[in-house]
């Protein structure tokens, strides 16, 4: 059974296609679909079923993902080994971020990296804080440089790199820009457009607001910021945002006994030993800090 025949597998069922999968690999749609097909034949069982251009994994093929995904993760960990051992700085980075620290804080650091490692091979995947942590947490990366989460989870490890601080804003035209300090009750007459449920961003904010007993009206979220700040920017609504973002565009509020904040920084599994590209990516990150 061979391991790009695994990963092929395991691509077309994580995107639920055979080209994007293709595109992922940097393949082929036929050779994707040979590859497929190869370890079905080895199988013996089909492991998608094809509707039209709809696909989906068969009992078979669902029963064999979790297990395929720890084959692939145990080949790149041997060879991982035998890099390491060597003391080079090379081999596959697989490491997740999100668009906003990608954006914001990672440039600088990955061209100091790019000049000092040169034999890394970077696989950067962009995703939400959260849904990194999780698959760092199941073994499909190996580091996430994200927005660490308010509570420790047992099997992942933590490194704080940038304290990220939020501030409340408004756009130029909205009834508050005038205003440079208000309650919390003032600020919360009006609607709010704000990150996802899911995001650990709207969970520091509903925490806070919790405590004091009141509650938010959201107009609109997404988990994009640089979209937040565009819809605060037209009128759409206040937000709390990282204090990065703030320009012309937008007004700061000080909203009494609100200073809130965020972490930015490396996770990685607890019982997973760091290959040196991560290690020096870590260390890259601290000192363009």
């Amino acid at each position: 059974m061979e391991i790009s025949a695994l990963r092929a597998f395991v691509e077309v069922a994580e995107r639920a296609s055979f080209s994007a999968a293709a595109e992922a690999l940097y393949l082929t749609q036929p050779a994707v679909s040979k590859r497929v097909a190869q370890l079905e034949a080895e199988l013996g069982t089909r492991l998608f079923d094809r509707i039209g251009r709809r696909i989906a994994l068969t009992g078979s093929g669902a029963a064999l993902l979790p297990r395929a995904r720890r084959l692939i993760n145990d080949a790149l960990e041997l060879k991982r080994l035998v890099v390491d051992l060597s003391g080079e700085v090379g081999g596959r980075l697989v490491m997740g971020t999100s668009h906003h620290i990608g954006l914001h804080r990672l440039p600088a650091a990955l061209k100091r990296f790019t000049e000092q490692f040169p034999a890394v091979e970077l696989d950067i995947r962009f995703m939400d804080s959260e849904a990194a942590c999780r698959a760092v947490e199941v073994g499909d990366l190996e580091l996430a440089i994200v927005t660490l989460p308010p509570t420790q989870p047992s099997a992942l490890r933590m490194q704080v790199i940038w304290h990220d601080p939020l501030a409340f804003m408004v756009g130029r035209d909205h009834p508050l820009a005038g205003r440079d300090t208000l309650t919390l009750p003032e600020l919360l007459r009006y609607p709010a457009v704000l990150p996802g449920t899911t995001t650990y961003t709207r969970g520091i904010l509903e925490s806070a607001v919790h405590e004091a007993g009141v509650e938010i009206h959201v107009a609109m979220a997404t988990n994009y910021l640089e979209t937040l700040h565009m819809l605060v920017a037209t009128g759409l609504g206040w937000s709390l945002l990282p204090a990065t973002v703030l320009d012309g565009a937008v007004h700061a509020l000080r909203v009494e006994g609100m200073e809130l904040s965020r972490e930015l920084g490396a996770v990685t599994h607890r019982k997973r030993s760091l290959s040196n590209a991560a290690r020096k990516m870590i260390d890259t990150c601290l000192s363009t800090a």
